[in-house]
């Protein structure tokens, strides 16, 4: 394995450990991996603490496990799916250039 390759995986490592790292013992609560959601909802019921929902959701999953894994699985969908497309076309681009 070359040197550079050798460095770039050492970067990615450090960059995916270096935030975990970093905020240890620290949770949800201080804002640091805590939902768009959540910080959207502080910021209006401080704009307006009257403010009430206009629409609540068909289906709230049971745990937020189970929110997660369906966060998850969708972005595995839409992975798989943009992965599909991009290597159909880098193989039609390749077949029809030779």
């Amino acid at each position: 394995m070359e040197t550079k390759h050798i460095i770039m995986i050492l970067g990615i490592v450090l960059l995916t450990i270096a935030p975990l790292v970093m905020h240890y013992g620290k949770g949800e609560d201080d804002g640091y991996f805590g939902g768009a959601d959540g910080a959207a909802e502080e910021a209006i019921v401080e704009k307006n603490p009257d403010y009430e929902p206009w629409f609540s959701p068909i289906w709230e999953p049971p745990s937020g496990e189970i929110e997660s894994l369906l966060f998850v699985l969708q972005a595995a969908i839409g992975a798989i799916i943009i992965g599909y497309f991009i290597g159909y076309y880098t193989g039609k681009r390749e077949l029809t250039s030779h």
